[in-house]
């Protein structure tokens, strides 16, 4: 686990955070706790994701399934808000790695470690068939080694993801490469026998240290997958003649988790667990993060941090027993008269609307609570997103971090021009010039709006060089609040004494997540800032004060 960063969240809904526990495609997670002292997992999501009316539609139904999903090898859902202006869901926490960590660091896992692992997934994921659901998503990241056995996380989120907008635009698929089924990759659709593949999988990799389909690339993993027989390496005996029987191509040729269960453990998993089943190695280092959890939980008691519900709009990953740390959380009831609460962020300026300053672009909802104040409260930090909040509310954001780096490399595109603000009157205030004007050059940095000002949208910085109409005036570098950069090329169109043009497209080195749709922007002055406007309608039109800071 890792220690929360100066730009992250320390609370989110009515869990006070405690650290990171890792990161991904989907989102990052963190360890929390609860006002009444449980410990969980709150996976949030990537706020590109938010902007996605139909991934929200798809998170509400897989949470409100995963919810019903229970057992002794699950991690409970507790509580989610798919509402908030950036999703999250959290957990029930365990101490203990990941098998893929595990693997790792160890090595290949013991014959008897590989047959209770095998048949506690397997009974969950009969439990999860039996409400109709599948998984999706099996594999050695989202299986837990706990003293108590095995534990399969990671309800309700890459399911939601399937097929929407966001899922098309970034290319981020459902599933990972190497553990999907051949029918998941060929777009046929996932099944539970889907799942029952990714189990044995999963059962090659903890048996012998490696994926039974290796490659160097997502390409030739999914390749493998679809037209090649699995490695299964040093596994033989019962281990293997399963292994290869959950792998088979043909969907109707695998067991059933019932079966697969049955064959590991014709009296139940718990039967396996109960004598210990984890190797030495792995016993001690379940301890160990035990130790540095309740270390942890007290010097946060002992800095006088305090942990309490903080209001939203509406009421990953570990897992644990339930009850194992105290009763679940309830979510409290919105504040009086807003849609939602958004709380200030770390060393927050005040919201200056005389001087029409207004707040910067971030990246999810969270709130946090640090230090009494001198009236008893708590003064309120942490980062914030919402797509849509009380007109009374400020939102302020963090001070960015990343810095500019310009790329005289990259070109733009053309596109039409973008209407803009009239800028200060002059006589010569309309008339084109041959280059950039001294008064516009120099290092900008502000924090930036979408959709008509309603979402935050992160950190702009952007450094304007001595340009002439069609040559590089710059890298436009926007910082979500996740620290996710998405840099834009502008390309001079038009240049006055009261706005410049540019053509802007995304830079080749963007993550898939960016946009790289060739779009107008607009440099205006205001007073002794500059103000950019974009229509890139994909993006949220976006704008931004920016003042200068070199």
């Amino acid at each position: 686990m890792q220690p929360l960063g100066d730009d992250e969240p320390t609370v989110v809904g009515p869990y006070r955070l405690l650290g990171r526990l890792g990161s991904g495609g989907m989102g990052r997670v963190y360890l929390g706790r609860s006002a009444g002292g449980r410990t969980v997992a709150v996976k949030i999501v990537h706020p590109h994701f938010a902007l996605d009316e139909e991934f929200r539609a798809r998170f509400r139904r897989e949470v409100d399934a995963a919810r019903r999903v229970g057992g002794a090898w699950t991690a409970p859902v507790l509580d989610a808000d798919p509402e908030a202006a950036v999703p999250w869901v959290a957990t029930a926490y365990a101490a203990g790695p990941s098998l893929s960590a595990a693997v790792a660091d160890g090595g290949p896992l013991p014959t008897a470690t590989v047959r209770a692992l095998g048949a506690g997934l397997a009974e969950a994921l009969t439990a999860v068939h039996e409400l109709g659901l599948v998984h999706r998503d099996v594999k050695p990241s989202n299986v837990l080694l706990t003293l108590d056995g095995p534990l399969l996380i990671d309800f309700g989120i890459a399911r939601a993801t399937d097929g929407t907008a966001s899922l098309t635009s970034t290319g981020v698929s459902v599933g990972s490469p190497g553990y999907m089924a051949p029918e998941q990759i060929l777009g046929k659709g996932a099944t539970g026998a889907s799942d029952v593949f990714s189990l044995g999988a999963v059962l090659a990799y903890a048996a012998t240290g490696t994926s039974p389909f290796p490659g160097d690339s997502s390409a030739a993993l999914l390749y493998k997958v679809v037209h090649e027989a699995p490695e299964l390496g040093a596994m033989d005996g019962e281990l293997r003649e399963l292994a290869s029987a959950c792998l088979a191509k043909d969907p109707s040729r695998r067991p059933t988790p019932g079966e697969v269960s049955r064959w590991l453990a014709p009296d139940g998993a718990a039967r396996l667990v109960a004598g210990g089943w984890l190797p030495g190695a792995l016993v001690e280092q379940v301890s160990r993060s035990a130790v540095r959890l309740l270390n942890l939980e007290a010097a946060g008691v002992a800095e006088g941090v305090h942990s309490g519900p903080v209001g939203f709009s509406s009421p990953s990953v570990g897992g644990a027993e339930a009850g194992a740390f105290g009763p679940a959380p309830v979510m409290p009831n919105s504040l009086p008269g807003t849609a939602g609460f958004v709380p200030e962020p770390r060393d927050a300026v005040p919201h200056d609307t005389a001087s029409g300053h207004r707040p910067g672009k971030v990246s999810f909802s969270v709130a946090a609570t640090a230090t009494p104040g001198p009236e008893g409260r708590g003064r309120r930090v942490g980062c914030t997103v919402a797509l849509a909040v009380a007109g009374a509310l400020a939102v302020v954001t963090l001070v960015p971090v990343l810095l500019y780096v310009v790329q005289p490399g990259d070109k733009g595109h053309d596109n039409s021009a973008a209407s803009t603000p009239s800028g200060p009157s002059g006589p010569a205030a309309g008339t084109p010039l041959g280059s950039v004007p001294a008064a516009y050059l120099g290092t900008w940095q502000g924090d930036g709006t979408a959709l008509g000002g309603t979402l935050p949208d992160g950190t702009f910085r952007l450094t304007v060089r001595k340009a002439a109409v069609g040559e590089q005036l710059g890298v436009l570098r926007q910082t979500d609040q996740l620290g996710g950069v998405c840099d834009d090329v502008l390309t001079l169109k038009q240049v006055t004494k009261t706005r410049l043009v540019a053509a802007a497209a995304g830079a080749k080195t963007n993550r898939d997540v960016c946009n790289q749709a060739a779009h107008t922007v607009t440099l205006t002055p205001v007073g002794d800032d500059l103000k950019y406007v974009s229509d890139s309608s994909a993006e949220g039109s976006p704008t931004a004060r920016m003042s200068k800071v070199k």
